[in-house]
């Protein structure tokens, strides 16, 4: 229960900035003929800030067992897992936008 209660605290804590980019925007882009490039851009945008968003938290997460593993070589272990899950993320959402910017410099006439 000592637990659960700091990773509820620690949830609604990072999730309060996302609850302010919740506001309806004006405009509501018309997929309707547009090209399939555009849609792609669109999730591959989606999908870098999600997978930024998470390595965020990774980093978080580590940041807490490096301050909290008082020496403790499993959770040091564990730490820099977590390190290194949140590079790959961040690599990986990186490799994304430049997947769209490829694929567009390749498709354009």
């Amino acid at each position: 229960m000592k637990k659960i209660i700091p990773s509820i605290v620690l949830a609604m804590l990072l999730a309060a900035p996302v609850m302010v980019l919740a506001q309806p925007s004006e405009s509501v882009p018309d997929y309707q003929g547009t090209e399939l490039i555009d849609v792609l851009k669109t999730f591959i945008d989606w999908l870098f800030t999600i997978l930024l968003i998470v390595a965020v938290v990774f980093l978080i997460i580590a940041a807490f067992t490096f301050v909290t593993a008082s020496g403790d070589p499993a959770k040091v272990d564990k730490a820099r897992s977590f390190v290194l899950y949140a590079l790959i993320g961040v690599a990986i959402a990186v490799a994304a936008r430049g997947l769209v910017a490829l694929v567009r410099v390749i498709m354009s006439p």
